[in-house]
């Protein structure tokens, strides 16, 4: 699990499918799919279910789960943030406000 792996996880769970999820970040279905088909079978359980389409369509839903992994996912990215912050601070403190070089 990654960020553009919890990216998608997050707009499979707003867009209620895989196709608009891609769409929505700018990738192909078939990347969108490989990268959910993954998780899947990375983790114990799935994170995704799909419904195929039809007259009814079809569509993916997350799973208490997956929400459950995107939920500890997105903690540990803000606990980690916090704790980089000030390092940021002090590395920015640092760049330079002229360009190298004159460019």
């Amino acid at each position: 699990m990654g960020p553009g792996k919890a990216d998608l996880l997050e707009a499979i769970h707003t867009t209620g499918s895989i196709s608009a999820a891609g769409r929505h970040m700018g990738m192909s279905y078939k990347r969108a799919w490989d990268l959910m088909d993954t998780m899947n079978h990375r983790f114990k359980e799935p994170l995704v279910v799909t419904a195929t389409g039809g007259t009814r369509g079809g569509g993916a839903q997350v799973t208490p789960f997956g929400l459950e992994v995107l939920r500890r996912y997105r903690d540990m990215e803000a606990r980690a943030g916090q704790v980089i912050s000030k390092d940021i601070e002090g590395l920015l403190e640092m760049v330079s406000a002229q360009p190298a070089n004159g460019q």
